[in-house]
């Protein structure tokens, strides 16, 4: 992948045999973030899990400090008065059956996370080859499977983000936007930190966290230590 003379500069600032501290690892990454929009920064967290293994899946959800500078749009998946309490929660959308075929058939995607009520898993779960692929399927876990939508709705509006092994067994979230402070950005981070090490799985033997690499959307990437973890 060519890459153009803005990130050639940006890449010189970083020394890609390094471990960076956090701290100086999320000034770097805000300063080689030089394109012309607000990037994302993102963590991408090499883990010794084999996702194959049930018992070391690592899925779950965490509240960041300051949210990750992103509208996020919810939809919501309910009947009766959970539908108005939805609404009354913020939710961009909410409805039942008839948004299947919406999405089945238009490809209408027009959100971020789904919400469902355990009574509307029967409805959702035909979405299921739609929705899974694109990491929107709802799941107690992550606590987008609950009674409770009101609390759903307010953490994911507050800066909530689901973590989960991909294919290759790594983490890929966001943590801010590069206008975020420093100090913004090394709280988000370190509620996730805490929240992926609390998940370390029980059946995991030999090196649980590999490599931890931080970088903005178009910048390059800023290897972190993983000692204090």
């Amino acid at each position: 992948m060519k890459h153009g003379k803005k990130y050639a500069e940006a890449a010189k600032l970083v020394d890609r045999a390094n471990l960076y501290e956090p701290a100086e690892a999320i000034a770097l990454v805000k300063k080689t973030a030089v394109a012309k929009f607000d990037e994302t920064i993102e963590v991408h967290i090499r883990t010794g899990c084999d996702g194959r293994h049930a018992e070391q899946q690592i899925r779950g959800a965490v509240v960041l400090p300051n949210g990750t500078g992103k509208e996020v749009k919810v939809l919501v998946f309910a009947k009766g008065d959970k539908v108005n309490e939805a609404e009354a929660a913020g939710a961009d959308y909410v409805g039942g059956d008839e948004l299947i075929p919406k999405i089945q058939n238009e490809g209408w995607l027009d959100f971020d996370v789904v919400v469902a009520t355990p009574d509307m898993m029967g409805v959702v779960g035909r979405l299921g080859k739609v929705l899974g692929p694109k990491g929107l399927m709802p799941n107690p876990k992550a606590g987008t499977v609950t009674m409770d939508v009101a609390k759903a709705i307010a953490d994911i509006k507050a800066g909530k983000i689901e973590y989960r092994l991909d294919k290759t067994n790594i983490v890929h979230v966001p943590v801010g936007k590069a206008s975020f402070t420093e100090e913004a950005l090394q709280e988000n981070f370190d509620a996730l930190m805490a929240a992926i090490v609390k998940a370390k799985p029980s059946a995991l033997k030999g090196q649980y966290l590999k490599s931890i690499t931080l970088t903005s959307t178009m910048g390059p990437g800023v290897k972190v230590s993983v000692a204090k973890f």
